[in-house]
């Protein structure tokens, strides 16, 4: 028989950076999450939708209320949506892919490109215990820049003002007004050299 928890038990869990071994009770509520999640990402990307009808399926979604100010251009998806914390005008471009298990927080007026890929999670390398998951948060803090097709991966902070080039590939903390690029993501410059 299957054990019970709450969402916030599983928010918890997940937020304390604990390993979800496979087929744990943590991991069976992830798969439910997920299952509830394509859902949701399927109503939001059938068909065309108004802004106040994707806030509302984004509300849903993510079990938060977001503000009157967020956009998304569909199709957007994750497979969870728990985990995710918007602030206010906020902008995701069309298809990005969202593994918000580990935990992510968007601060205000910060604009995603298209493509972009927000992953929180990393599998454990011994073949052994490869079902098993890892989560680690990423933090993006207010008027970020993310370009089309960068991936933010596991664990990473993003630095206020900070633009992330087109590609990127970002395994480090970014520092505030700076600008990375590359694979992997590098500093090229602060904002205000470029200015």
């Amino acid at each position: 028989m299957e054990e019970k928890m709450t969402l916030q038990e599983f928010l918890d869990y997940l937020n304390s950076g604990k390993t979800v071994t496979a087929g744990s009770v943590q991991h069976q509520y992830m798969c439910r999450l997920s299952d509830e999640a394509q859902r949701l990402t399927a109503e939001l990307n059938c068909a065309y939708r108004t802004p106040e009808e994707i806030r509302e399926i984004f509300t849903r979604l993510t079990g938060k209320k977001v503000d009157e100010s967020f956009r998304i251009f569909p199709p957007f998806y994750t497979d969870c949506g728990k985990n995710i914390t918007v602030g206010k005008n906020v902008f995701f471009n069309s298809g990005c892919k969202v593994q918000d298990q580990g935990g992510i927080v968007i601060g205000d007026g910060t604009l995603i490109g298209h493509n972009v890929v927000l992953a929180t999670l990393n599998h454990h390398l011994e073949a052994e215990r490869r079902g098993d998951i890892l989560p680690q948060p990423i933090h993006i803090g207010r008027n970020v820049w993310i370009g089309s097709n960068a991936t933010i991966l596991p664990g990473v902070t993003i630095g206020d003002g900070a633009v992330i080039a087109a590609g990127a590939v970002v395994a480090k903390d970014v520092p505030a007004d700076t600008i990375v690029g590359g694979v992997p993501a590098k500093v090229i410059r602060s904002i205000q050299e470029s200015q």
